[in-house]
């Protein structure tokens, strides 16, 4: 062997000592190797006395966005014979995803599991199975937009995981009915779900200041999907505290609720027309402590509640002025600010988005009736509501005390035989066909106003609730008052057209004996005279009802106009004059509405003379005894009676003394 042939023996039996020396590669194993064992659902081990499944299932996790890209062994890199003989090292997510798993360390899901909460959430119980994890592109996915929701309720949604967290199952259940919620079941992939508003990974719970639902972030947390409003809002008012740091100040959840948004136009949303004012609104603006602290002016719901915009809501309009009508919905603003809605700028602009033709007089009312205001309106409809009560107090007393005196001593000669219910037939013509006419269309159409008035001042009596809404019931008030308003011009024309009517007021005009005859009633009714007061065709109770009537119908007439035509007057007199129409119809309708209980019904219904009805609203006629008995002095009325009744008896026309020793006694 020559040198060149021992140095190449020597160089490779060197070389082979080397290889030999080197560690033997560890075998890379395929998905298949490992799948033999782990395909096998009866595949288990013992964690704790429970069986766990170690099954993987190829065909999941060959869909999984891990089986897509990744071999058994690029995560389980401890693997090194299949089968293997020691348990893989637990993974952690964060091998491969150190940013999120850093966020989630930060967020309370983390922090509940590391102070005892094994309910607390982890990777795997939103993203599904490390073999079986689907990206959130994939409609399938536990995290896909449409099912984000349903995941954070397997936990939030279950009363008894949120009770041992020492929270409730309302937060979900409330987002369950929003209108976020609505539009992602419809399919909108924009719609707001959890994570839009709580984060991914790092959630926070809301007094944290670096969660996105901290009072201070809502904006922005809400500008992602809403911008346009956000930024309006943060120039608002409110926006503008928040901004300085003001936590009393509100911002979207305040406003529209956390979980529970609704859209405006649903009545039980927050920001509903219906709700608006009592219930989100005055949260702040009818809050004492607020007045105290910010010098807010406070009752603001209080006095809208007062106004017809506040009542005409209660009764259910959709259309009345609410707060956000007059002072914006994202960009409300102080009346001194120049961009406000409610500035002088502006405000006719406002008004007139309900009132067409409004003019700067029109706009300079009040809108919040205030009782205790110092301005000129405010000061008049006060006095007004004191003269009132006062008169209110004063003449519906008096008309009581004056009936129960009159009732007891009726009553009182009845039971002890000195006088008798009145009886027999009916002949005496108390009211003409005419009259009878004009009465009932004032009747009605006077309990019409009363009962469709009432029931906007009190929305929530049981006359609030006869009507269908507040459209039908304005309606019906001014068709009422429409029918009123006529009658009374029909009944103008009749006193002064006709004989009939021309007499009736004649008759109706007050005299000095109507003075005495109060005097003489009194003593008669109160045993202090023997001697019964004796009338004319018309005694001074009716005398009084009838100029009352007058009276009432032309101030209410004329209130009622003001009111109805409230542009066209406010344009042209002082804006409290409206106010104190108001206050004056109100009123004016309380007084009638009294009197007319108290009063007529005791004349018609509850005299124990005429008891249970006066039937001359329906016929026009009377007994001649109970006529007799209160209009003695009327001899023209009561022998054209005898008359007529001799006449329609067939009996031969004579002098009236004659013809009444015909007629049944009627003593």
């Amino acid at each position: 062997m020559n040198r060149h042939a021992k140095l190449l023996l020597i160089f490779v039996l060197l070389t082979g000592l080397a290889e030999a020396k080197q560690p033997l590669k560890a075998q890379k194993f395929t998905n298949a190797d490992c799948l033999a064992c782990h395909a096998d659902a009866s595949l288990t081990k013992d964690e704790n006395g429970k069986q766990v499944s170690l099954q993987v299932k190829e065909e999941q996790f060959k869909n999984s966005i891990h089986g897509s890209m990744f071999s058994c062994t690029d995560c389980h890199k401890d693997v090194t014979s299949v089968p293997h003989e020691s348990t893989p090292a637990k993974l952690s997510c964060a091998q491969c995803h150190a940013d999120e798993q850093k966020a989630y360390d930060n967020g309370l899901h983390a922090k509940a599991r590391a102070a005892g909460d094994q309910q607390a959430a982890r990777c795997v119980d939103c993203h599904g199975d490390l073999h079986e994890i689907l990206p959130a592109s994939d409609p399938a996915s536990k995290v896909s937009h449409k099912n984000i929701a349903a995941t954070c309720g397997s936990c939030h949604g279950r009363q008894s995981v949120m009770q041992q967290a020492g929270e409730t199952t309302r937060p979900f259940n409330s987002y369950q009915d929003s209108v976020h919620a609505k539009l992602v079941a419809a399919g909108n992939e924009k719609a707001a779900v959890c994570s839009d508003c709580h984060g991914t990974h790092d959630m926070r719970r809301v007094s944290d200041p670096q969660s996105p639902v901290y009072k201070t972030n809502v904006p922005a947390t809400c500008a992602k999907c809403h911008a346009a409003q956000s930024a309006e809002f943060m120039t608002s008012i409110h926006g503008q505290a928040i901004s300085k740091g003001n936590l009393h100040a509100p911002v979207c959840t305040d406003c529209h609720s956390s979980h529970m948004i609704k859209d405006a136009k649903d009545p039980s949303s927050t920001v509903s027309s219906e709700n608006l004012a009592t219930n989100t609104c005055a949260q702040c603006h009818e809050n004492v402590k607020m007045s105290q602290d910010f010098g807010i002016v406070g009752g603001r719901e209080s006095s809208y509640l007062a106004s017809y915009h506040g009542l005409a809501t209660a009764r259910g309009s959709k259309v009345a002025a609410n707060c956000a009508s007059c002072h914006g919905v994202h960009n409300i603003l102080p009346s001194i600010d120049p961009n406000s809605t409610i500035n002088p700028a502006h405000i006719v602009q406002t008004c007139g988005k309900c009132h067409p033709g409004a003019n700067a007089n029109f706009a300079a009312s009040k809108m919040h009736l205030d009782a205790h205001a110092a301005d000129i309106g405010s000061k008049a409809v006060a006095l007004i509501r004191r003269f009132y009560l006062l008169m209110i107090m004063a003449t519906i007393g008096g008309m009581l005390l004056h009936n129960v005196l009159l009732m007891r001593r009726k009553l009182a000669d009845i039971r002890n035989g000195h006088a008798h219910i009145a009886g027999g037939p009916r002949i005496v013509l108390r009211m003409t066909f005419n009259q009878r006419m004009q009465h009932m269309t004032l009747f009605v159409s006077f309990f019409v106003l009363v009962a469709t008035g009432f029931a906007l001042k009190y929305p929530e009596s049981w006359l609030g609730m006869l009507f269908l809404g507040e459209t039908v019931r304005g309606v019906l008030h001014r068709i009422a008052g429409v029918v009123l308003i006529m009658v009374g011009i029909y009944h103008a024309w009749y006193v002064s057209a006709t004989r009939e009517g021309r007499k009736l007021v004649v008759d109706f005009l007050p005299e000095w004996k109507d003075v005495t005859d109060v005097k003489d009633v009194l003593f008669y009714y109160l045993r202090l005279s023997a001697n019964k007061p004796q009338f004319k065709r018309f005694n001074y109770a009716e005398k009084m009802e009838y100029w009352a009537l007058v009276w009432g119908t032309i101030v209410m007439a004329l209130t009622g106009v003001m009111i109805w035509a409230k542009v066209e007057f406010g344009n042209h007199l002082p804006r409290w004059v409206i106010d104190a129409a108001t206050a004056i119809h109100f009123y004016e309708a309380i007084l009638a509405s009294l009197a007319i209980l108290v009063w007529h019904f005791y004349m018609i219904i509850f005299d124990p003379e005429v008891y249970p009805m006066n039937w001359a609203w329906y016929d026009g006629k009377v007994t001649y005894e109970l006529y007799e008995s209160e209009h003695a002095l009327d001899v023209e009325t009561l022998n054209q009676a005898v008359e007529a009744d001799t006449r329609a008896e067939g009996q031969p026309e004579g002098p009236v003394e004659e013809a009444e020793e015909n007629l049944p006694d009627r003593k």
